[in-house]
């Protein structure tokens, strides 16, 4: 794996990252993955990667994770490279935190704490700030203790006996208050959420699921044409949902709902705080599964993403796997892996969300999904409505259009949503599916 090393001035943080996975055959190429992910993240968050340690082990040191031949190691390492700051790709127990902290005498953090951290810088409006706060709190109340480690000299001796298990407690009990608050401010978040789509009932809605960086918003903004939407070549780039409608063509028109990218090792508090946000994959008629294409793992990053919808209890909704970045593959790769999809994912269209913007296969495919959740209907129509019949044109798929000889009547037809066929029966028009 070719890992290359930026400098920075001073000012930036200075990270080793560690890789120690459990030993098992394939656990060299995981780790090298799994690191190179680790290190955009590092980038996203703003430090500098200036080293790599990596072990496999039997099983992690309960104490510090690694084995003290390794802790020796990094240390040395993080001496030579004038590291500030260690990051592991797996997740630390409180107290292993604590103790590598008391070995390096620097800031030791996991994956998990990068990625909050990177939420938390990334957050833009007051819902996704509530979410991140909420899953930081989570995280950090077990490891209070580890936090207050610089009042330990505190500890014992007659007069300064306890004060740092006073102020922990004191703490402790102020995280718990501020946690309920935010818990039952995002419970506020969700029932107006609830309100807003009970409006948008009667619509057709996608929502684009997928990796990280995998084109979500890209494809959003090709779908929608909508100048505002934010695109960067960065994880993470997009953390509040955006809602735009798409003309999809044939007089029909969708809600297309860019949700939060996901990631391998996404920390749980995380997922259980965005549940505001990502109750619009649970309300969505069909979710839009957006993969990179070019990416040698997107099959590992495919399954993170299905095991996360299923945690959050969509995976019953119907999905539609959109291979995204398909420009990037030489011809022949493109070929193959289109003849490769079309046999393992059946349901699967292939796009290129850039350039010159090929999404026609998508916007078939979410023509056919609307127009198969929208029955046929006939309806009869007086002439002299002029109004209704132009409302049924203008806004239905009319399939058929004929006239009764003898009455005049227009009869159409067509594929009428709710809100539409809720106007031609408050006009007295008997609607009959079929």
């Amino acid at each position: 794996m070719s890992r290359e090393m930026i400098s920075l001035d001073a000012t930036v943080e200075r990270a080793i990252l560690v890789g120690a996975p459990l030993k098992r055959t394939n656990a060299r190429h995981l780790m090298d993955e799994h690191l190179e992910e680790l290190a955009r993240l590092t980038d996203t968050a703003g430090a500098t990667v200036v080293g790599y340690l990596t072990q496999q082990l039997d099983r992690p040191d309960s104490s510090t994770y690694i084995g003290k031949g390794k802790l020796d190691e990094l240390k040395l390492m993080m001496s030579e490279k004038e590291a500030t700051l260690v990051i592991f790709d797996d997740e630390l127990s409180p107290a292993q935190a604590k103790n590598l902290e008391l070995e390096l005498n620097k800031r030791v953090i996991d994956r998990a704490e990068l990625i909050l951290d990177i939420f938390a810088v990334r957050a833009r409006s007051a819902e996704a700030k509530m979410q991140v706060e909420l899953a930081q709190l989570e995280y950090s109340l077990p490891r209070l203790t580890r936090m207050w480690t610089h009042l330990e000299k505190f500890r014992g001796g007659i007069g300064v006996r306890g004060p740092g298990e006073t102020q922990l407690e004191s703490d402790r009990r102020m995280v718990g208050h501020r946690i309920k608050v935010l818990q039952e401010r995002l419970e506020e978040v969700k029932k107006s959420r609830e309100v807003q789509r009970q409006g948008r009932k009667s619509e057709f809605r996608a929502a684009l699921v997928g990796y990280t960086n995998a084109g979500k918003s890209s494809i959003l903004k090709a779908l929608s044409g909508a100048a505002e939407v934010f695109i960067e070549d960065r994880l993470f780039a997009t953390l509040d949902p955006l809602t735009r409608e798409v003309d999809i063509g044939e007089r029909q028109k969708t809600l297309v709902t860019d949700t939060v990218g996901f990631v391998r090792k996404l920390p749980h508090q995380l997922v259980a705080s965005f549940r505001a946000t990502l109750e619009e994959t649970r309300e969505a008629d069909l979710l839009l599964h957006v993969i990179d294409a070019s990416h040698p793992s997107w099959e590992e990053q495919r399954i993170v993403v299905d095991d996360v919808l299923a945690d959050i209890g969509v995976a019953e909704t119907p999905v539609l796997h959109v291979f995204n970045k398909m420009d990037r593959l030489a011809p022949d790769m493109a070929d193959a892996l289109r003849a490769r999809i079309t046999a393992l994912l059946p349901n699967s269209v292939f796009v290129t969300a850039r350039g010159a913007l090929d999404i026609a296969e998508l916007t078939e495919a979410l023509r056919a999904a609307a127009r198969a959740r929208t029955p046929v209907a006939h309806v009869r129509i007086p002439a002299g409505n002029g109004k209704l019949i132009a409302d049924v044109h203008r806004n239905a798929e009319v399939i058929a259009t004929a006239h009764d000889e003898e009455t005049g009547d227009v009869l159409l037809t067509a594929r009428l949503d709710a809100a539409l066929r809720g106007r031609v029966e408050r006009e007295g028009i008997t609607v009959v599916d079929g």
